[in-house]
């Protein structure tokens, strides 16, 4: 419910503000750069003409700065998504705010999953993500966003995907945030978006449970296929929508759930997609910091506990 949703400000030692509350689109795909470069550049103009004009305004460049996102920085991300044709890796990071955390990102980690850095690593994936400020959510609704969700979801040929309220950050910089563990720890229900680590991992697999959830080939198929989802998720809250390809959107309840465990909950959908998905979670590298899987376990503890109750 739009009601417990909270509003979420994280600053730094000095005082920066390096993570708020937001909304986050995120995408695997086990192709190639060259396979998606048009689709994730459909996708990306699809992003600008849903959100409010100059809400990007700059993009990391390739030896680390910020520049100015006018025409001429639009002709250098087209060009780099588009055109650029060597390398191993592509990286595209566009941002409302150089510094602080706006609610706007646009981050893409595309991939040359043929280049022998990445031919022998089934994990390797290219993967896009797409946030927004949860005033976005509540001045246009969860239908709005839903929908948004299903016209990206549409342009990529994802193996996983979801839509989730998340701590929206340039990348990385939650490492500075104040508090950021104790509100980790409080609201379960939040994101904690890595793309460029998961990506490195997630392969064909699923990173976790969230209020929308895109399951592709071929893991709908290990899951079942839609009737062995639709049998595990007999829900009330619970929508299934096929799409094209054999894939599938799962969607948990009307509005995205931060779950506040300093309060009662009763999420048997949640914990059943959890559940589900247990078995095809990518692993993490040994010994590795993974808060976002810590975070998916002490949500499933958490909903255990309710349904205990």
């Amino acid at each position: 419910m739009r009601e417990n949703i909270p509003v979420i400000r994280l600053r730094n030692k000095s005082g920066d503000l390096v993570v708020r509350d937001g909304v986050i689109l995120c995408f695997f795909m086990r192709r190639s750069h060259k396979e998606v470069a048009p689709a994730v550049w459909r996708a990306l103009r699809t992003y600008l003409r849903a959100i409010p004009p100059q809400s990007l305004n700059w993009y990391g460049s390739d030896d680390g700065d910020w520049l100015p996102l006018d025409d001429k920085g639009w002709e250098v991300i087209r060009k780099q998504i588009l055109e650029r044709p060597w390398g191993a890796m592509w990286h595209v990071d566009l941002a409302e705010d150089p510094g602080e955390a706006g609610g706007y990102f646009f981050n893409y980690q595309g991939r040359q999953l043929e280049d022998p850095l990445f031919s022998r690593d089934e994990g390797a994936t290219t993967a896009v993500s797409f946030t927004f400020p949860t005033e976005y959510l509540l001045e246009h609704g969860p239908a709005h966003l839903r929908a948004l969700a299903l016209e990206l979801a549409g342009e990529l040929p994802f193996s996983f995907g979801y839509a989730s309220l998340a701590f929206v950050s340039h990348q990385g910089s939650w490492f500075s945030a104040l508090e950021l563990f104790d509100v980790l720890e409080r609201y379960p229900g939040f994101d904690l978006p890595r793309l460029g680590d998961t990506s490195e991992l997630i392969g064909t697999r699923a990173r976790g449970a969230y209020w929308l959830t895109f399951l592709g080939q071929p893991l709908l198929g290990q899951l079942g296929c839609s009737e062995g989802v639709r049998q595990a998720l007999s829900f009330p809250e619970v929508s299934l929508q096929p799409l094209e390809g054999e894939r599938l959107l799962v969607s948990l309840g009307e509005w995205p759930e931060a779950i506040d465990t300093t309060k009662e909950h009763h999420l048997p959908q949640y914990l059943a997609l959890a559940n589900l998905l247990e078995p095809f979670l990518y692993e993490p590298r040994a010994n590795s910091f993974c808060p976002d899987r810590d975070n998916l376990r002490r949500w499933i503890r958490h909903l255990t506990r309710s349904r205990e109750l």
